[in-house]
């Protein structure tokens, strides 16, 4: 099939590229520097420099690609979340999320693409109610945190567009906690550091469970999705999912470095 990727440069695009080509899809990704149009296109894929928030400009990539599944994975993200600015970290991929999804799924129906997949994200945005483990049935937080709601709201608004459409099969997958090679949670990653320096403490109890997903199985489901899976929404996360006060004493452990702090 022909498959546009927006955001191929990123750390899902770029494991995502070649599984697609690997799968015998004709593949066409985007990124917003010239510089990255190489990298694609030795991964099988043709490049094209779109700007993710220029309507014009991801109608006429769209129109030229003419792909039958289109997928979202725009992002502005580096290094680990600032918690205390959490909404201004996230202010350009919230964007994304809702000015940069209006024109990319515009332009997949305008087309006449039959799927649709964007990513979204599995952990915090659930409401703090009921089971620590949560399945898609669960609801989002309807009360965020003040720092969160503009992040939670743009997530919010993501999944509704993308499964709501009645004339795309839609899908919003939502990944885990990266980890893996490139990411915070990956050799030499800063979070990875951080945890070595033991600025990284447990608060409370610990009892905080975070779902992961190496980087790798998130390409992996992404391509599965691209012929399989109705239109909803999906966590996409490994099957242990773990409290902080596990998780990151065994990673303290693991990197040679001491205990967390309490």
């Amino acid at each position: 099939m022909n498959v546009f990727v927006a955001g191929g440069a990123g750390a899902v695009g770029t494991r995502l590229i070649p599984r697609l080509v690997e799968a015998g899809h004709a593949v066409v990704a985007t990124t917003r520097s010239p510089a990255k149009v190489r990298a694609i296109e030795e991964m099988g894929a043709r490049g094209v420099v779109v700007d993710g928030l220029d309507r014009t400009a991801v109608e006429r990539a769209v129109q030229d690609a003419r792909p039958e599944v289109v997928i979202h994975q725009l992002t502005a993200l580096s290094g680990p979340v600032d918690l205390r600015r959490f909404d201004r970290f996230f202010a350009l991929t919230n964007r994304l999320r809702t000015e940069g999804l209006d024109h990319l799924l515009a332009a997949a129906r305008a087309v006449g693409a039959r799927r649709f997949l964007a990513q979204s994200f599995a952990g915090w945005p659930y409401a703090r109610e009921g089971a620590a483990v949560k399945t898609e049935e669960d609801r989002l937080d309807p009360d965020p945190p003040k720092p969160q709601r503009q992040t939670l709201a743009a997530i919010r608004y993501l999944e509704d567009a993308v499964t709501g459409a009645d004339d795309v099969q839609g899908l919003a997958l939502r990944y885990g906690g990266f980890y893996g090679p490139g990411n915070v949670l990956g050799r030499g990653g800063q979070m990875v550091e951080q945890v070595r320096r033991r600025r990284v403490p447990i608060v409370g109890d610990g009892a905080g469970v975070w779902s992961f997903l190496h980087i790798e199985d998130a390409a992996g489901a992404t391509v599965a999705a691209v012929g399989a899976g109705a239109p909803g929404v999906y966590n996409v996360v490994d099957d242990e999912p773990a409290p902080v006060s596990e998780w990151l004493p065994y990673l303290a452990e693991t990197l040679g470095a001491k205990p967390p702090r309490r």
